[in-house]
């Protein structure tokens, strides 16, 4: 019998969150322009503890907020 072959999967997809959002919910809004509105609203929440929770989950998850300058966070 062979050696088992141990491998980790490296998430490479990034996930581009465009400010500014939609600032709030209106009828006829898909799933994905909903989730875009709640995702700029976190990135609006300016207490420094949260945006370092943020940032720490955004990393973890691959997700970057972008300006629409072209800067990113």
């Amino acid at each position: 019998m062979g050696t088992p072959i141990e491998y980790q999967k490296m998430m490479t997809e990034i996930v581009y969150i465009n400010l500014p959002g939609p600032t709030e919910a209106s009828p006829n809004m898909t799933g994905g322009e909903l989730l875009h509105g709640f995702l700029a609203e976190l990135h609006r929440i300016a207490t420094p503890e949260f945006q370092e929770h943020l940032l720490a989950l955004c990393n973890k998850w691959n997700v970057r907020y972008r300006e629409t300058n072209g800067k990113g966070k």
